[in-house]
């Protein structure tokens, strides 16, 4: 009870401060939106993917793994801001275990971005994409496992720093290039063997190849098979929330 009190508090925590920051959600909003009706919309005139889908179409489950990417990624910032304040050493000292800590943080994490990337989600049929009942639920239960995943990347990677500055720069690095080499606006299998390679080392690849599947059934050929890519994805949760709880611990 002690362990699941713990990550109560913290997922109420972060909660509370999302919905109170109403200019996050806008901003966290605003971008798939501009990269889906601005650029998807765009380069629809120049690019047909075939399969009977236009581009826009073809970009909307990468569009809804961004929405996931950043929000889940960023929602790491608050360590750091916990760190320099002091409120994370509180959080640590804490009779409950490491592991009960990064549960917590990195569903807080999920929750946040899967609530935006339905919000997302739902803009399905001004782009022409039918979606049945079934595949609604389908789809959010996969955003949800991604969510997880880069959740807990995200508190691996802000275990190593320190401030808010240094945050901002490793992010920038991090997460366009997850993005860009994820099959988000081009299939993972047209890519250069060497990018091929790196983009099959990305997790995010994954999430939006099963978003593919429950998106398009099977109107639009994925590049992996779904169960190849939800076994990536829960293995991988399990490593970094294994990883995360070691390195909280050596903070002791």
């Amino acid at each position: 009870m002690v362990e699941a009190n713990a990550v109560y508090v913290l997922i109420a925590r972060d909660f509370k401060k999302f919905v109170r920051e109403k200019s996050r959600l806008v901003s966290t909003l605003a971008r798939p939106l501009i990269w889906l009706f601005l650029v998807g919309g765009g380069m629809s005139r120049f690019v047909s993917p075939g399969d009977g889908v236009t581009y826009m179409q073809f970009i909307f489950p990468g569009i809804l793994g961004m929405t996931i990417l950043f929000s889940s990624i960023f929602s790491s910032i608050s360590i750091i801001w916990d760190k320099e304040f002091g409120l994370m050493k509180e959080i640590l000292v804490a009779p409950v275990s490491r592991l009960s800590i990064v549960i917590g943080k990195a569903l807080s994490g999920t929750i946040i971005s899967t609530i935006q990337c339905a919000i997302i989600l739902f803009l399905f049929p001004f782009i022409g994409i039918k979606l049945g009942l079934t595949a609604i639920p389908y789809t959010i239960a996969i955003a949800f496992l991604l969510a997880f995943c880069i959740s807990a990347l995200g508190i691996v990677i802000a275990t190593f720093i320190e401030n808010m500055e240094s945050f901002s720069a490793i992010m920038n690095f991090i997460v366009m290039p997850m993005f860009f080499l994820s099959g988000a606006m081009y299939p993972v299998q047209k890519l250069p063997d060497i990018l091929k390679l790196v983009a099959k080392l990305n997790p995010l690849t994954y999430g939006i190849d099963a978003l593919k599947h429950s998106i398009f059934r099977g109107s639009v050929v994925p590049d992996f098979p779904l169960l190849a890519d939800l076994g990536v994805l829960a293995v991988s949760s399990i490593v970094f929330v294994i990883a995360a709880g070691y390195f909280f611990e050596r903070k002791k």
